[in-house]
Formats: C-alpha cells, structure tokens, sequence
C-alpha cells in the first residue's frame, strides 16, 4: 500500500484479511465436525483421513510459491488469486457427491488456502511499522485459536438445520467480500517481473514436501507400512539434494539458500516449528482431557482453550513493546518460559485436574503463543531484503505447517501404543471403549466397574503426549541459545 493511503483504508484492508484468514482457519476444524454426517452421506468411511490429508499437503506446498510471487508480481495480485481458487475448491467440494471428488477439490481449495496466511502477513508488513505491526500480526493470528473455538459450535448448527454441504458454501459470500475489500481498499504500486519462475526449484521442493508429508501420514497409520516410510524417506532426501542445488544456480530461486546463512533466520523458524507442533497437541489433547476423563460437554471442551487465544492477543501487544528493547532471542527466552510452564505443568498435574486450572494453563500458554508466533514473524520479515519479505513470511508459515502436521502423526503414535498398552494390561478393557470414553454421549454407556480404568489409561496415554510436547519446547530453548545477538530487530523497509 502506498504512504499516501489513508487510515480508513489501512483498517478495511485489515479487516478484509482477519475474516479472510478465520475463513481459512476455520475450514479445517469445522470440516471435522460435519464429516461423521458427510461419511454417512457420501459413504467413504476408509477414504476420511484425506478429506483433511490432502487440504495440508497442497497447502503446504503452495505457501513457499505464494511467497516468491507475492514479491515478484506483488502482494494483492496473489492474494486475489489464492483467495479466488480457494473459493472455487469451497464451492465444490460442497458440490461433491463422492468422497474422491471431495478430496479433489479439497486439494484445490487447499492450494488456494496456502497464499491466505502468508500474503496476508506479508500485506501487514508493508502497511504497518514494527511495533504497530506486532499487535496486527497477533490479532490476526488469534483467528486460528478463535475458529477453535467456534468451529464445532457453527458445524454442528450448520449440519443440524441446513446440510453439509452449507460448511463449504458459507465461504462463497465472506469470499467476496474479501476480494471486493481487497480490490477496491488495497492500493500498491506494480511490480515488474524481471525474471521466470524457478520452475525446477518449485518441482523439487513439492516432490520434497509431499514424500516427508506422506511419510508422516503412513507413520499415523495402524499397521504402519514401512516400505512406504523408507521409499518416502529416501525421496526426500534426493529432493532435498537436488533442490539446494537448483537453488545455488538459479538466478532468482524459490528460496534464496543465503537465507539460510543468517542465524536468525534459521533459528526463528526452527523455533516456531517446534513451538507449533506442542500447540498442535495442546489444541487436539487437551479437549480428550476435559472430555474422556473430567466427562464434561464438548462445549466446555471448547471453552478450556478460550483462553490461550484471547491471551495470544495480548502476548502479540507485548512482543511489539518488547521487539524495540530486546533481540529476537531474548524475547524467545521469555516467551517460551510462558510455554514451558504450561507444558511442565500439564505432564505433573495428576488425572482428575479441576477444569479451572486448565483455563489458567491455556491463559499462561497463550500469552507464550503469540509472544513467540509474532516475534518469530517479524523477526524473519526484518533480517531479509525488503525484495524477499514474502519469501520470508511464507517460509515462516510453512514451517509453522510442517511442525504441526508432522507432530500430531508422532503424537498419535504415542497415544495409540499406550493405549493399546493399557488395553492389554486391564482386564475387560478394549479399544472400542476407550473411543466411548472420549465422547461424553457415549462414555455413559460404559459399566461403573471399568470407567475409572478406561480414565487412567487415557491419562497415561496423554502424559506421554505432553511430555513429547515438553520435549519440544526444551529443544526449542536449547536451539535459540545459538542466536544470543544483542542487536534489536530494525525495520527495514524503505
């Protein structure tokens, strides 16, 4: 947006792309609540799993493409563009009258999704200084939190008094008015495009992406295949080869490999990967919780992590005040404290837990949350040139994807092998049980005599879950230590 455009614009734009980024944020969640009905309707029970699988994958890899557009052509252009193929997926995968159909056009709209975060975070940066920026960039990252929450209320209205397929509709008319807001409010001067697209860099990076995504899929999986996992692995490595390669000869690459020589850089993103993957199980488990154990409504399940995303908010107004005072690293230090007690806290508090202390873990976490999300954000955006702040904010977005797509299948692993372990050491206990016990509709329907057993083996299986997540944020820690600069993060844009 030009230096001239007014303040009125400034704020239609941003609202243009909070609702667009709930829209996106919300897809995924809401889908979840709807496909019981839409497997019931479609009949593709052993098909399910990629209804969501594929909107990840293409995702995935269209955000670090998204990026180097968005500096070439030039940030509304691509938006648009994202934002349109998105709406094209949503209307027809609400069209689909099969499951393989759905899960086409779910792979479109993913592809679309994948410019919605990171262009949208690239427009931030253009039309915000640092410190103002910082509290726009939370704002609109709570939107993922945000639709946590409201998802499984929405669905479950949309599927009982409309249909299914009204959950991918709803997108066609917030949609346009979206890009009307966009076309009409969003003011920027043209790009001339000076050279091609790295072609071969943008193959060998989707080949990457997709056998490491696949490869975890496969691991999510009961019995695992490890045929697949080992020919995935090996493509990935290959492709990773050759892309770096590519990427050394182009003359404008996907993702210029001297990013990659800055500390900074490397080490925010390594961060909020890792970070990422703990929120991924703090999101999924922590309802399995409230549910399974404490046998509270899923409504209640919602509103345990309320807090983390009105506290994401605030965590993002301080990382602003803080991103003028202190480097990237020092800030990561505080903001993973936040973290850290979260995640120590939710490995040591014993089974039956008042509900209460989880609504303080979700607001202590959440304040962690947006501390590291926006400092990680704005940190990559003022290390680059002001030419590569999409490439920056992309890759930061995918690596924010990665993590959490690849630990929720570890997390499943160890939650499945311990309950399965469970299972087999408690008498009269089976697997179809312990998914009664998670649903409170069903858990009633268990005998007294093998409830309290049922509980204590989903309490061990989501200990061992968190302290996978521990983990994480204990590697975190450990890799920020290797950027201790003590220079401040400096806008640089012109």
């Amino acid at each position: 947006m030009t230096a001239t455009a007014s303040k009125r614009n400034i704020i239609l734009v941003t609202i243009a792309l909070f609702v667009a980024t709930f829209m996106c944020a919300i897809e995924g969640t809401i889908v979840s609540t709807a496909m019981p009905t839409i497997v019931g309707d479609l009949r593709g029970v052993a098909l399910m799993n990629w209804v969501f699988s594929i909107f990840l994958l293409t995702n995935a890899i269209a955000t670090p493409i998204y990026g180097k557009l968005a500096d070439s052509i030039g940030r509304k252009p691509i938006f648009m563009i994202g934002t349109t193929i998105f709406i094209i997926g949503s209307v027809m995968s609400g069209l689909s009258n099969s499951m393989i159909i759905l899960i086409f056009w779910r792979a479109i709209q993913g592809i679309g999704g994948g410019a919605i975060l990171p262009v949208a975070n690239t427009i931030i940066a253009d039309i915000y200084p640092l410190e103002k920026r910082a509290q726009v960039l939370g704002l609109n990252s709570s939107a993922w939190g945000i639709a946590s929450v409201i998802a499984p209320l929405l669905g479950g209205f949309i599927v009982d008094n409309l249909s299914w397929h009204w959950i991918f509709f709803i997108n066609l008319p917030i949609g346009i008015i979206v890009l009307l807001m966009i076309q009409f409010f969003l003011h920027e001067e043209k790009r001339k495009i000076e050279s091609k697209m790295d072609i071969g860099g943008t193959a060998w990076l989707t080949i990457m992406l997709l056998a490491v995504m696949y490869a975890f899929q496969v691991i999510g999986q009961t019995p695992i295949r490890w045929e697949i996992v080992a020919g995935c692995t090996i493509l990935t490595i290959v492709s990773a080869m050759m892309f770096i390669r590519k990427e050394r000869l182009a003359s404008d690459p996907l993702i210029p490999m001297e990013l990659f020589g800055n500390r900074t850089f490397v080490v925010q993103n390594l961060v909020i990967a890792l970070m990422s993957g703990f929120l991924i199980a703090y999101e999924v488990y922590l309802p399995d919780w409230t549910q399974g154990i404490l046998g509270l409504r899923a409504s209640m399940a919602g509103f345990a992590v309320t807090p983390s995303s009105l506290m994401w908010i605030v965590g993002s107004f301080v990382a602003g005040k803080l991103l003028v005072k202190l480097s990237p690293s020092q800030i990561i230090n505080i903001s993973l404290a936040f973290i850290l007690i979260g995640a120590i806290t939710m490995v040591v508090i014993p089974a039956y837990t008042p509900f209460t202390a989880f609504l303080l873990i979700s607001t202590i976490c959440g304040i962690g949350f947006g501390l590291t999300t926006t400092t990680s954000i704005i940190s990559v955006q003022n290390v680059v040139k002001p030419t590569e702040i999409g490439v920056a904010t992309s890759f930061n977005t995918l690596c924010r994807t990665l993590g959490q797509t690849l630990m929720i299948s570890v997390f499943g692993i160890v939650m499945n092998m311990t309950m399965l372990r469970g299972v087999r050491q408690t008498d009269g206990a089976t697997l179809k049980m312990m998914d009664k016990l998670i649903n409170p509709q069903t858990a009633n329907e268990l005998s007294g005599a093998i409830l309290p057993k049922l509980r204590m083996i989903l309490y061990s299986s989501l200990h061992n879950v968190f302290v996978v997540g521990l983990i994480l944020i204990l590697t975190a820690y450990a890799i920020n230590w290797f950027d201790r600069k003590k220079t401040d993060v400096q806008d640089q844009r012109p």
